[in-house]
């Protein structure tokens, strides 16, 4: 401390006067950013309540269906543990099923998502006429119905199948007449065609936002360095893209995982279980029938089951796709470094 005149009074020593203790910024600063996000929070309500209404909600009770041989009618009462759960685990139909979804899913991402990437490139390219006729054009089946695509790609297979077939077996391509969605060894691979078709513009237009994020004085520098066009794409378009990249590959991994209508409207899971995917097998286990799981009368309890451990598979293979992007990531970051 030192002394200050008159009367040599004595005063505190900045250095040594004790700090103030900080403010306490939990609850109340919480609340605070709430009130200021008010409206945001409005906004989103409306959604969040059909979210816990219609998935939350449903998905921890059907959890206490598993435990039950039940119908749907009425209350479920014919306790059975777990039988349900072995069941499942030992039906060769589902592990199909599962096998058949993983194959749509890993055929159609990385397909789709290289010509999603090669069709933004190109209409991104301010120079090209009518681009925005093109990229409705592109973006048409994606708010079409997949039902309804589904009723239409088999009645144009039907009526000109036949006339397809027929012209690759006098071209020699093939040597027997294809039946598309008949012929078990072409059926699944007819809706990984008309899967990439239809939702296409969903990964276009997110290739694209994120190339419009990317400056232009990047290009316009790289050109003057004298860098081609493939040297661009390499070392200016692809790095400034990955985060929005990582982002796509997980939402068109979620998505194809999901796959159900075009299945169900064109084939039904058939034929000869070649087609069938883990939803449509859980549909005919509720619902009863159908060729993908065999199950004549309906059964909530197996179908629950069926759902749970397809849920649990999914949350593990998600978590495990992010963790390798995420790793590959870090790998990148300090191979640049």
């Amino acid at each position: 401390m030192t002394l200050s005149a008159p009367g040599l009074r004595r005063t505190p020593d900045p250095a040594r006067t004790p700090s103030a203790p900080p403010r306490r910024t939990g609850l109340p600063g919480l609340r605070r950013r709430i009130r200021k996000a008010g409206w945001s929070y409005a906004y989103l309500a409306p959604m969040a309540v059909l979210v816990l209404v219609f998935i939350v909600y449903p998905i921890f009770a059907s959890l206490g269906y598993t435990f039950y041989r039940w119908n749907g009618i009425g209350s479920p009462t014919d306790f059975v543990g777990l039988a349900n759960f072995r069941e499942v685990l030992h039906d060769s139909i589902f592990w199909g099923a599962v096998e058949h979804t993983f194959v749509y899913a890993f055929v159609l991402v990385p397909v789709q998502l290289l010509i999603a990437l090669m069709l933004a490139l190109v209409l991104n390219n301010p120079r090209l006429r009518f681009r925005m006729f093109f990229r409705t054009v592109y973006f048409v089946p994606v708010v079409t119905s997949a039902a309804v695509v589904g009723v239409v790609m088999q009645l144009m297979l039907s009526n000109f199948g036949d006339a397809a077939g027929s012209l690759l077996s006098e071209t020699g391509l093939t040597s027997r007449h294809i039946d598309w969605l008949g012929d078990p060894h072409t059926a699944l691979a007819v809706i990984i065609g008309i899967g990439i078709w239809h939702t296409l513009g969903y990964n276009l237009v997110y290739f694209m936002a994120g190339l419009q994020t990317i400056p232009a004085e990047l290009y316009e520098a790289a050109r003057i360095d004298g860098a081609g066009p493939v040297h661009c794409f390499r070392s200016i378009t692809l790095p400034m893209l990955r985060p929005v990249g990582v982002v796509i590959v997980v939402l068109a991994f979620i998505g194809s995982f999901q796959v159900f209508d075009l299945v169900q409207v064109l084939t039904g899971g058939g034929p000869y279980f070649a087609t069938e995917v883990v939803n449509t097998y859980i549909y005919h286990l509720a619902f009863g029938g159908g060729s993908g799981s065999g199950a004549v009368q309906p059964d909530v309890g197996l179908a629950s089951a069926a759902s749970f451990l397809y849920g649990l598979l999914l949350i593990v293979f998600s978590a495990a796709q992010v963790l390798a992007l995420r790793r590959l990531g870090r790998r990148r970051a300090g191979a640049a470094l």
